[in-house]
């Protein structure tokens, strides 16, 4: 079944100039969010070695077998010393004295793990609209399904999603082929199979429809951390430049010229929404920038709009790389809306930092 065209083209035609202001904006850190990024610093790390150790029929694997995922897990220490300092979550022993040593996880991980089990399957339609969501962003209804896979912790996809949910959402959910832009080449794609009006309402437009107000004006909601102070001309700009017109990241921008505003607040709406699809409002520079590539933003636009709105968008430089977020989502390093995905993976965090009681017996696994 072909995909029905996407993001009808805008009838009205916006101002096209630039003025944004020849003036530096500072980066200044933020000691709130850079804690939300570097509590979750080596929880992702645990739950893919958790995945390949259940997909073990032992349910254990050999730490010779483990160290071989140090490089694909991006661990920046030895896998041994990553499960020494976890003990409430790994669990290494001795099969037999003969044997070469082994890792499992604990009973109170693998009791967090059916927990998660049953919050994946409760949340399969919630799973859908998000990736549904993403597709429709793209201007084709497809994206790579290396793309997907780079954002697949971050939308809280399970780690099988393209297996499950394609077999189990047919209506929604096609496998295609793309031809890569950068060398030419085919790739298998995920495409949506057809436009889901509904869900192509951005979260800021969501709000406006619930609003009581009659205004159709829409802004982004800003949020600086105590110290900074925007300079006076660049102040004035981002003012006027709220009060352009709003448009969906769901219909099509391109259209407008590239250098000007206009074409920014529509570039910054996609960024937004990219980020509100995500459970825990953050993601990688690098995803954004790569998916801005293949939207067709190029690298460049998806740059200077996260430089642009430091009020908006907030890059921290912790766990050895940069992760955008989302600053509206926070008060502070609180989660204001948490995604069920998000309370299991606290709990996980709770747990891998906890060490066990001396007068304790060991962990040990089934």
């Amino acid at each position: 079944m072909s995909v029905q065209p996407l993001r009808t083209k805008l009838p009205y035609r916006l101002n096209q100039s630039r003025s944004f202001v020849d003036a530096k904006v500072k980066w200044v850190r933020d000691p709130y969010l850079d804690f939300v990024v570097e509590r979750e610093k080596d929880l992702a790390q645990a739950l893919s070695f958790k995945n390949h150790i259940l997909s073990d029929p032992c349910k254990s694997l050999p730490l010779s077998l483990v160290s071989l995922l140090k490089p694909k897990l991006h661990l920046p220490i030895p896998s041994s010393r990553f499960f020494h300092n976890h003990p409430s979550f790994f669990s290494v022993f001795h099969p037999s004295p003969s044997l070469p040593p082994r890792v499992r996880l604990t009973h109170r991980a693998l009791s967090l793990h059916h927990q998660e089990s049953a919050a994946f399957a409760s949340l399969h339609d919630d799973a859908v609209r998000r990736l549904s969501r993403l597709l429709m962003l793209a201007g084709g209804g497809r994206l790579p399904l290396r793309l997907i896979q780079r954002l697949r912790w971050d939308l809280g996809l399970p780690h099988d999603f393209a297996a499950s949910l394609l077999s189990d959402f047919p209506d929604y959910f096609n496998v295609c082929e793309v031809r890569n832009p950068s060398d030419g080449k085919s790739e298998l794609a995920m495409e949506i199979v057809s436009w889901r009006k509904d869900l192509a309402v951005s979260e800021l437009e969501r709000r406006m429809r619930s609003s009581p107000s009659d205004s159709k004006w829409i802004a982004f909601p800003m949020r600086l951390p105590r110290g900074f102070d925007l300079g006076k001309k660049v102040k004035d700009w981002v003012e006027r430049w709220q009060l352009l017109p709003y448009i969906s990241p769901y219909e099509n921008g391109f259209h407008l010229s590239p250098g000007s505003d206009q074409a920014e607040k529509w570039t910054v709406a996609v960024i937004h929404e990219l980020l509100w699809l995500t459970v825990s409002k953050k993601t990688e520079r690098e995803n954004l920038l790569l998916l801005g590539e293949w939207l067709g933003f190029g690298s460049r636009m998806f740059k200077k709009a996260l430089v642009h709105h430091p009020g908006i968008f907030y890059v921290s430089n912790k766990i050895r790389t940069q992760t955008v977020v989302l600053r509206e989502a926070y008060r502070k390093d609180f989660l204001l809306e948490k995604h069920p995905l998000m309370a299991m993976r606290y709990r996980y965090i709770h747990l891998l930092n906890q060490m066990p009681r001396l007068n304790n017996k060991p962990n040990i696994a089934i």
